[in-house]
């Protein structure tokens, strides 16, 4: 599984144990067998991108394609609204003031 498939998998496992759902209930929400959700998840299926449209708006997610020069800006602002699905310890800002640069 590449790099992309995974992390789209585990934010679309993540979004739905922060609804608090079980695959079967997303499987009775969204129609798709609790099997496949399963391979989605576990990377063992190509995500059609219909399928990934159905499971994002059930679990209340936005697919959005922004340009990569955006994309610095758009995660940024995920972060000050309080969920990407990141490890916020892995993003840092380029830089920050230290105590002497308070002039």
């Amino acid at each position: 599984m590449s790099y992309a498939t995974e992390h789209i998998a585990s934010l679309l496992r993540a979004a739905r144990e922060a609804k608090g759902l079980n695959q079967r209930e997303l499987s009775a929400r969204s129609g798709l067998p609790q099997s496949h959700i399963s391979k989605i998840e576990n990377g063992a299926v190509d995500l059609r991108l219909s399928s990934l449209i159905e499971l994002a708006r059930i679990l209340d997610l936005e697919l959005t394609l922004v340009p990569r020069k955006a994309l610095p800006a758009v995660q940024a602002i995920m972060r000050s609204a309080g969920g990407t699905g990141q490890d916020d310890e892995a993003i840092r800002p380029a830089y920050s003031l230290d105590e002497d640069d308070h002039d």
